[in-house]
């Protein structure tokens, strides 16, 4: 049985250029479990690190990036099908998968297996949300799903459409049975909680200083306004009310910060409900040396498999 190599931990903990390392070891193919790098056109302010891909001069193939566009309906059940196959793709080729990301939701629906079916509609939750405005809407999604697509708040139907996919997604987590669990073997990386918001700041401030305003401003100049950039994420929604001159810079910055901190929180503690569900995660110290965590990972690998 082929044995998935799983990768997980919250943003800015460095899982991906970890995983590229174990994969330029292990003749391997990474497959992405973000919900925000499935599409094209958002690079910065998602975090699409293609430089990490690259070890020692070779690229590492990877899967699930780039491949949908942004007003595309993509969820948990399109993620599923489309990983598994890449998996059977990577499998094909007498390659080593290794899944990587922070999207809980996408990662547990993959390693339990669990059956998802197409999202039916609900006629009991649209007549709930009959009285409900246009806003209210988009406010209920955003609690529900913080990253989704623009055009989802751009019409009544489509917007109802995206809650009750929301929904669908979150009760049939808590709810699936799991059909074919993956022969995985689960690492996290954990930083100090200190160490953690340190690197997140960095972070953010290399990529302010990369470009990603720049980004947001192209963005802008192509048409797309505030109200659709507020929803494509959190490094969108805040660039955009800095450029659209409703907060200051130092105020986009910190609130940003801020709202990234809580978002590395919710992951982590998706990350610990998996555990109490029964998923086995072996978590390394973020602070070990590239070359500590990869050995660690390639002996764990050798005893699992």
């Amino acid at each position: 049985m082929n044995t998935l190599i799983t990768i997980l931990g919250p943003t800015a903990s460095g899982k991906t250029r970890l995983a590229a390392e174990v994969a330029a070891r292990l003749n391997g193919e990474i497959i992405s479990a973000d919900s925000r790098q499935v599409y094209c056109g958002m690079n910065l302010g998602t975090g699409k690190d293609y430089d990490d891909y690259t070890v020692n001069g070779k690229k590492i193939p990877y899967h699930l990036i780039d491949i949908a566009d942004p007003g595309e309906e993509y969820n948990v059940f399109c993620y599923t099908r489309d990983a598994e196959n890449a998996l059977n793709n990577i499998y094909q080729k007498g390659k080593t998968a290794i899944l990587c990301g922070g999207t809980g939701l996408y990662l547990e629906a993959l390693l339990a297996g669990y059956k998802l079916d197409r999202v039916p509609h609900d006629p009991e939750l649209r007549k709930s949300l009959e009285k409900k405005t246009q806003q209210e809407l988009v406010e209920y999604l955003s609690q529900l799903r913080p990253v989704h697509n623009t055009t989802d708040t751009l019409e009544r139907e489509r917007t109802l459409r995206a809650i009750e996919i929301a929904r669908f997604e979150l009760s049939e987590i808590a709810s699936a049975r799991a059909l074919q669990p993956k022969d995985a073997l689960i690492i996290g990386v954990a930083y100090e909680r200190a160490e953690l918001r340190r690197r997140i700041t960095f972070r953010l401030r290399q990529r302010l200083e990369d470009g990603m305003t720049a980004e947001v401003e192209d963005l802008i100049k192509q048409g797309i306004g505030h109200e659709k950039l507020d929803f494509y994420g959190l490094e969108y929604r805040y660039l955009s009310r800095y450029l659209h001159d409703m907060i200051s810079y130092d105020e986009m910055f910190s609130q940003l910060n801020t709202a990234i901190h809580q978002f590395a929180k919710r992951q982590m503690t998706w990350f610990r409900r998996m555990e109490r569900k029964g998923f086995q995660i072996n978590w390394l110290p973020g602070e070990l040396e590239m070359e500590e965590k990869v050995s660690a990972i390639i002996k764990l690998y050798s005893a699992f498999s």
